[in-house]
């Protein structure tokens, strides 16, 4: 595996206290953070929302994402839509938000991401499958060129539905922390198959840091081992 696995009661608290902790030792005035999307993503949005209080200057957060469905930003499926619901509105604003439009292709924001240069923390979630972010089992993104940090990939299996943008291994590899926040028994095959180092696209996440937070539903017979 890579990183360390953390099992916890409580994900969403887990990840609340790691992004304000990345924010406070952030090596620059600004803070860049990649956000997700799923059910664990909107239960972890909503706990930042309410713990960060007065300890993160939304006015210094700038907000990425590292994947997104290729609907309208209102749509119900949509990352930014669970985004905005789960913890912009929440904290009222942030400095800059970088939403994923699919209609522009993946240039842009590959651009962007090329000129932020580092994330600070990219938060990415796991699929039964053992995808993350919007890195499917056999689809093409998983062969991008090194140079790539963002592409266009949709689920060559057909489970996942609606083409997808998002980021590559490269773009994830930028991160100077990735959270991975894994919840409930339906991920518990999944996150063995990462521990035990399967070929799975999630097992092949690298960044500067890399952290597995689980609930002991999810991590099952890996707990105490």
């Amino acid at each position: 595996m890579n990183g360390s696995l953390m099992v916890v009661d409580d994900v969403a608290a887990e990840f609340a206290e790691r992004v304000i902790e990345a924010f406070h030792g952030r090596p620059n005035d600004g803070f860049s953070l990649a956000l997700s999307g799923g059910s664990t993503a909107r239960s972890c949005y909503e706990r930042l929302a309410e713990d960060a209080g007065s300890q993160i200057d939304w006015w210094k957060v700038d907000l990425y994402w590292g994947d997104e469905r290729c609907v309208p930003l209102d749509d119900p499926d949509s990352n930014y839509r669970l985004a905005r619901e789960a913890l912009l509105d929440r904290v009222g604003a942030a400095n800059a938000t970088y939403p994923m439009r699919c209609e522009e292709g993946a240039d842009p924001y590959q651009l962007r991401v090329g000129e932020l240069g580092r994330f600070d923390v990219v938060h990415l979630g796991l699929g039964p499958d053992g995808h993350t972010a919007s890195l499917f089992p056999g689809s093409t993104a998983l062969r991008a060129d090194p140079g790539r940090l963002v592409v266009l990939n949709q689920d060559p299996l057909g489970h996942n539905p609606h083409q997808r943008m998002t980021l590559t291994y490269a773009g994830i590899a930028r991160a100077r922390l990735v959270i991975v926040t894994v919840a409930g028994e339906a991920k518990r095959d999944a996150l063995a198959r990462v521990m035990a180092g399967d070929d799975v696209p999630a097992s092949a996440v690298r960044a500067e840091q890399v952290i597995w937070l689980a609930d002991p539903a999810a991590a099952g017979d890996l707990i105490g081992g």
